[in-house]
């Protein structure tokens, strides 16, 4: 299994399916099934019955999981999709992510 590239709250292009050519943000990222769901992106209606949130019940609209091969991450710096590679920092021995196209680490 591939290491995931993308964490929760960074900015993302959608490269492939219904929404292709959307931004959002990531709020939940999926690793054991390879998916991650982002504000806006793949809607689906969700029936629901009545509860106390919901007295009335209905079809409610919200975000459904996408997979990751789908998503891209969107460079901070030129505000365009980028590869996302790791290197360990020679100070700290930590692993960071940084942007192919611009070497830029990603904070």
């Amino acid at each position: 299994m591939a290491k995931i590239k993308i964490k929760k709250n960074d900015n993302v292009l959608v490269i492939a399916g219904t929404s292709k050519g959307t931004k959002g943000k990531v709020v939940k990222v999926m690793p054991g099934v390879n998916r991650a769901i982002v504000e806006g992106v793949n809607m689906v209606s969700k029936h629901t019955k009545p509860n106390a949130a919901n007295p009335q019940g209905g079809i409610v609209k919200q975000e459904s999981s996408i997979h990751i091969s789908n998503i891209q991450l969107i460079d901070p710096k030129t505000d365009k999709p980028t590869r996302v590679g790791r290197v360990r920092d020679e100070k700290t021995g930590k692993i960071e992510r940084f942007a192919k196209t611009t070497k830029e680490v990603i904070k």
